[in-house]
């Protein structure tokens, strides 16, 4: 099966209020950060991010958990849950607190896109962008997965971990853990909400 790949040619970034005119906004990586050239994963990779890497906040889309950064070197948009800011002494992720941080609201415009937006069922599974760290999930993990198990949602293509799910696949949250809960093709796996990419597959 042929693979449906995105080709976005060129993209903009418009400042929805004076932010450029405002301090610089410092935010921590709290995760290895996958960089992408627009607000969504379906934008090609600019690079990526280590844990702890320093992150210059210029905004993020409203409504959205997308926010635009400068971190080493690269230019980018990242998921906000993956960011942390320092507010009154104490750190919160950027995404559960953008109106208490008065975090600037930007939009993006693509000036000109081929291919569908995300992959449709029945297309391939993304391949690995670089490489994709298995974890190794907890116990309590798997006891809730087990008793919990969902439906199954058949996509076309291998389920490996660094492999991409589509945006029509809808994630299970599991209390407390950063990753989410997905059965693909009959195979329990958990994914990053943020790269939307598998990081772990049950046997």
């Amino acid at each position: 099966m042929t693979m449906k790949r995105n080709l976005f040619l060129a993209g903009a970034m418009v400042l929805a209020s004076a932010g450029l005119a405002r301090a610089e906004m410092a935010a921590t990586a709290i995760n290895d950060l996958t960089i992408h050239a627009g607000p969504g994963t379906q934008y090609p990779t600019v690079g990526v991010a280590t844990r702890g890497s320093e992150t210059i906040l210029d905004g993020c889309v409203a409504g959205s958990q997308w926010c635009r950064v400068d971190v080493s070197g690269m230019r980018g948009w990242v998921y906000a849950q993956y960011l942390q800011m320092d507010r009154g002494g104490t750190q919160v992720i950027v995404d559960q607190n953008q109106a208490d941080l008065d975090i600037p609201v930007v939009t993006y415009e693509t000036t000109a896109a081929t291919g569908p937006a995300e992959p449709a069922p029945g297309d391939e599974l993304l391949g690995p962008v670089g490489s994709v760290e298995t974890i190794e999930p907890p116990q309590t993990v798997t006891t809730y997965i087990e008793s919990n198990p969902g439906s199954t949602v058949e996509v076309g293509g291998d389920v490996v971990v660094g492999a991409q799910v589509p945006g029509t696949v809808t994630f299970q949250e599991i209390p407390d853990y950063q990753y989410r809960y997905a059965r693909i093709n009959d195979r329990p796996v958990l994914v990053d909400p943020g790269t939307r990419r598998i990081v772990y597959v049950y046997n």
